[in-house]
């Protein structure tokens, strides 16, 4: 072990072991939220624009956020989507997209799709998609309404169960209903969509509870920093492990001369 050649190995195991080392050392810095967000941020009301801008993923301490935002009812885009459970009950959403007044930060046109509300069967979910659709038709386009609900990451779009009608919606997505609407030339559009506290028309409230207060500790990262140290300790084992072989060969060549010059 102190001949030239294994010095040199020990100094590359080193270099080797100070690199995981300090692998190990952000992982650990990552695994604990040393600003984690004050319990019940969520339930502060904000206005939208303050949470999220259009185009934008949801960071994961803003998931829940009840914010507010005011718009106008496209017509024509109000979509059912089914497999949505409220209070266990299985049902239906009626959701709207909501152009939202005054366009986002630079002016430019823009809108966020609203679940804006429960039910119960099919029949009774497009019913209420006829009356919302009858009142955006019929409305004034300034007058502008101001929705509250928590903002929710895009649950990502799926195929349609088999055999159901191709244009069935099981996921509540925004891109997925971005290709069902009207007007959107230009539009800028939010990936994560709001769930409305207070439903319209014969629609019920969609059940929406706060969510669970995170931990300030992430396991996950904190199982990477004790890998990355095993990976550590690894470098120099190794360093002895080829070192010993080597002093085992050569001493098993000793005894095979020895043992021949008997």
């Amino acid at each position: 072990m102190l001949r030239g050649r294994w010095i040199a190995m020990l100094a590359l195991c080193l270099v080797v072991a100070g690199v995981f080392a300090w692998l190990g050392q952000w992982q650990l810095g990552r695994a604990i939220d040393t600003d984690p967000t004050p319990p019940g941020a969520t339930e502060e009301v904000l206005p939208l624009a303050e949470v999220a801008a259009p185009g934008e993923y949801l960071s994961e301490p803003l998931v829940g956020q009840r914010v507010t935002v005011t718009g106008t009812w496209v017509p024509d885009d109000f979509v059912i989507v089914s497999s949505r459970f409220n209070d266990g009950a299985a049902g239906y959403w009626v959701t709207g997209q909501l152009r939202i007044a005054g366009g986002d930060a630079d002016g430019a046109p823009a809108s966020i799709a609203v679940a804006i509300g429960w039910a119960g069967t099919e029949q009774e979910a497009i019913e209420a998609a006829g009356q919302l659709n009858e009142t955006a038709s019929t409305a004034d386009t300034d007058a502008a309404l101001a929705i509250t609900g928590r903002l929710i990451s895009d649950e990502g779009p799926v195929l349609p169960p088999k055999g159901a009608d191709p244009e069935t919606l099981t996921r509540m997505s925004p891109a997925a209903l971005l290709s069902r609407w009207h007007d959107v030339e230009g539009l800028n559009v939010y990936r994560p969509y709001l769930a409305s506290e207070v439903a319209q028309g014969p629609l019920t409230d969609i059940a929406s509870p706060a969510p669970d207060e995170g931990s300030g500790v992430n396991w996950l990262n904190i199982f990477y920093a004790i890998e990355w140290a095993v990976f550590a300790g690894f470098a120099f084992y190794l360093w002895y492990r080829l070192a010993r072989d080597a002093w085992e060969k050569e001493v098993e060549d000793l005894e095979d001369a020895a043992g021949q010059a008997s």
